[in-house]
């Protein structure tokens, strides 16, 4: 039988949780770079939002896919599945060891368990669709998607209006449903990983250090940032990118449609909602190693466990 392929390290965890830290403390101690796993830092011009890593932080160790996209274009788990494998690639063949760092778990899935292939978005079809729901309400569509494809339609909420039309443009572009296409043939890079996740044993802390980093990327200029962003004119709030949490709470706010203080809420309140369903599908994930977050040497914690081999 041939050698099996090498583990790749995963550090990754809810939002605030400190996955940063302990890959710059791993880089420390092994000749490491680190492939972001993190959908919103791909983004250029979005830095104070996504807490991406600094540049001092960057010089300290090669990072990869972070400042690929401009905000107006898309990316996919399936495109960072592609992009990761070739890196992975050319980083054993510089001699070095790649690890993922990010709390963006579809694109975890992705590598552990491939994705099926699907069409690509066709935007006829798609402006089709906005404008049935334009004038029949989303509603009709989503009961469209009930008739067409039960099993999607109850993964997802009515309101739920981006993936309730990727759903049909799939079906209109295919005929297959996109519960079909999930169980049928997925692309074959199925990758071993060994996966350390730093979870709280105290959600009242994740709370407070959420609470404290928001207030510290105010006092950075988030806002600002936020500001030059819709100033450019090409984007919009139902751009990927500005539905990144905190980012389509900033874009309300300046667009005037809520206060300040609501804003903020909504905005912590959102982040808190996202480490809830990034510490839900982690949970679904029992061969992880997990590190307590709210241990004071968490740090030091998830380096003896990524220096073992």
């Amino acid at each position: 039988m041939g050698e099996q392929p090498k583990r790749v390290s995963v550090i990754t965890g809810p939002t605030a949780s400190g996955k940063t830290a302990a890959a710059l403390e791993l880089a420390a101690h092994r000749p490491i770079e680190i492939i972001s796993m993190d959908s919103a830092l791909v983004y250029r011009g979005m830095d104070i939002g996504t807490a991406k890593p600094t540049q001092a932080e960057r010089a300290r160790v090669p990072h990869h896919l972070i400042d690929i996209r401009d905000p107006a274009e898309s990316y996919s788990a399936a495109v960072f599945a592609m992009n990761t494998l070739e890196l992975i690639r050319t980083i054993r063949a510089r001699g070095r060891e790649p690890v993922l760092v990010g709390g963006t778990l579809l694109y975890l899935k992705a590598l552990q368990e491939g994705l099926n292939e699907l069409p690509h978005a066709d935007p006829l079809l798609r402006a089709e669709l906005e404008a049935r729901a334009h004038a029949r309400g989303w509603p009709a569509l989503y009961a469209e998607l009930t008739r067409l494809d039960p099993q999607t339609a109850a993964r997802l909420k009515p309101g739920d209006t981006q993936r309730i039309q990727r759903a049909l443009e799939v079906w209109h572009l295919t005929g297959i449903p996109l519960s079909e296409h999930f169980r049928k043939a997925r692309i074959e890079h199925g990758l071993p990983l060994r996966v350390l996740a730093l979870e709280p044993s105290n959600r009242a802390e994740l709370h407070a250090r959420i609470a404290r980093r928001f207030a510290a990327m105010m006092e950075s200029g988030f806002l600002d940032e936020v500001r030059a962003l819709r100033q450019r004119g090409d984007l919009h709030h139902a751009h990927p990118s500005m539905r990144a949490v905190g980012y389509r709470q900033a874009w309300a706010y300046l667009a005037g449609t809520c206060d300040y203080t609501t804003f903020t809420a909504q905005a912590i309140a959102a982040t808190r909602q996202l480490a809830k369903r990034q510490l839900t599908w982690l949970r679904g994930m029992p061969e992880r190693m997990v590190v307590d977050s709210c241990h004071p040497e968490a740090t030091q914690q998830a380096l003896t466990h990524l220096l073992r081999d």
